[in-house]
């Protein structure tokens, strides 16, 4: 309603997994990227920007192992010819008395033991029976032997067996680069933007005057197949990244230290922002459930309305990837270190975020409805460094030729260096509960005082405070809100 998200291809019903950024949406993410760029690059010594290609030789992802394994388990419903991803896909087994009653089936969710409770009951009020009604530990259905499998029923029509064994379905989206369309010209849409990372180590070491420990980062567009998308923009087909690569020395002391430090960083960075504290967790993979290059990783964790899931994961990753590449291409990884005398190839850290996750943690955080004057009031309690709209400049009345001039000086002011609006639609209290609901910080009204002493009300978003500040007060305010976080 307020142009914040639209679905992709809308008008024709549409596009399951794609999403378009309107108007606020738009700002917004840029907003949240340009502020991960200023305080992870710009502001950091040891790190610098890269921007590598969408597509590549499609021996880089042969080489990084996800040509081969880059995939989901995928089972099929025979009869609704629906697809579902197998480890989202649980169930349960229900007895009265001991005795089997029958098979549950669900999709992942955060209250799937009420719901399989409820359809136990419902299984047992049908079926006539009376006594003890207990369920199994939910499992997925990678977990079900292919007995049980038989006897499972589909989620969408409840047709026991009519569920296909779980296969591996690969994630990456496949084109065809040239002029033929043979296998000799396949390629595909990056998965991940890490590689293009890992391909461009050398090139950056030798023109970028970097010295380990360092990172590369990038912010860039990737492309996942999902089985099933879901939950609005957190998982989608299309989606934006935020990764650093951080390069260290391969010693056994040196991860656990760098590791632990991004895990800091990263939840101090998330705070920083707006995102609820209380909303914020850690989840560290126990060693089972790790990649097999992996040494550590831990995720921090959002808990979003549909369930908490994961935002940001922060991977302590070896040197497999560098090592993949150089035994792929022939090419020598290795960085000499000028201090030890030593050459190695690094190990690597890597902190990554995608945008579109951020950006729905940020919307969670923001949305806030309170109370006014005796009414009820809802508005995005952004911080001022990713509010689309940064300020708003109202003019008192409409009809004053020299009061829309005044105020039409304070917003070519402002719009130099910020995405602020100019609104004479409507009673000021219409315009001030029109900005909060998009979260503008700061409502700024010119009135007849303004022609008097060149001063304006300043209107604080969140606490509805107002007083008055002269315009170069106000230039200065804006600057230390906004800028100088």
């Amino acid at each position: 309603r307020r142009g914040f998200i639209f679905q992709s291809s809308e008008i024709y019903g549409g596009f399951a997994g794609f999403y378009d950024y309107g108007p606020l949406g738009v700002e917004l993410r840029n907003n949240i990227k340009r502020a991960w760029w200023k305080d992870f690059v710009h502001k950091r010594e040891d790190v610098v920007g890269l921007d590598s290609s969408i597509i590549g030789s499609p021996a880089v992802w042969k080489a990084s192992g996800h040509v081969d394994g880059f995939s989901d388990p995928m089972v099929d419903c025979k009869e609704s010819k629906l697809r579902f991803r197998a480890d989202q896909l649980f169930w349960t087994k229900a007895e009265v008395d001991g005795e089997l009653l029958g098979y549950i089936s669900l999709l992942e969710s955060v209250d799937m033991d009420e719901q399989a409770l409820k359809a136990a009951t419902k299984m047992k009020m049908k079926a006539k029976k009376q006594g003890e009604l207990t369920l199994t530990v939910l499992k997925d259905y990678t977990e079900a032997t292919e007995d049980e499998q038989k006897l499972i029923p589909s989620p969408e029509t409840g047709t026991p067996g009519a569920l296909t064994a779980p296969r591996d379905f690969n994630l990456m989206f496949q084109t065809n680069v040239g002029a033929q369309t043979d296998s000799s010209s396949v390629a595909y849409l990056r998965p991940e933007t890490a590689q293009g990372i890992f391909t461009n180590f050398k090139n950056v070491v030798s023109t970028g005057r970097v010295k380990v420990p360092f990172g590369i980062a990038q912010i860039g567009k990737a492309f996942r197949n999902e089985i099933t998308p879901r939950n609005f923009i957190f998982r989608s087909r299309e989606f934006e990244q935020m990764e650093i690569e951080y390069f260290i020395p391969p010693d056994e002391d040196s991860w656990v230290k760098f590791h632990q430090e991004w895990i800091n960083t990263a939840r101090t960075w998330l705070e920083s922002i707006g995102l609820r504290k209380d909303l914020l967790s850690f989840d560290v993979h126990s060693d089972d459930s790790l990649a097999h290059y992996a040494r550590a990783c831990t995720d921090v964790m959002f808990t979003f309305p549909f369930g908490t899931q994961e935002l940001q994961g922060i991977a302590a990753r070896g040197n497999y990837d560098l090592r993949q590449h150089a035994d792929a291409s022939g090419k020598s990884m290795e960085y000499y270190d000028e201090a030890t005398k030593e050459r190695y190839v690094p190990h690597v850290i890597e902190p990554s975020i995608g945008v579109d996750r951020l950006m729905l943690a940020v919307l969670t955080s923001a949305y806030t409805v309170d109370e006014v004057g005796g009414e009820e009031r809802t508005l995005l309690k952004f911080h001022p460094r990713l509010a689309p709209v940064k300020a708003a400049v109202l003019p008192l009345v409409k009809n004053k030729p020299e009061l829309l001039e005044k105020a039409r000086a304070v917003y070519d002011r402002l719009q130099r260096r910020y995405f602020v609006e100019f609104d004479t639609a409507g009673a000021i209290g219409r315009r001030y509960r029109r900005n909060d609901e998009v979260g503008t910080p700061y409502c700024i009204t010119v009135d007849f005082q303004t022609l008097e002493d060149d001063t304006v009300t300043l209107r604080d978003r969140d606490t509805t405070e107002q007083r008055r500040v002269t315009v170069s007060e106000l230039l200065d305010f804006m600057e230390e809100q906004i800028d100088a976080q």
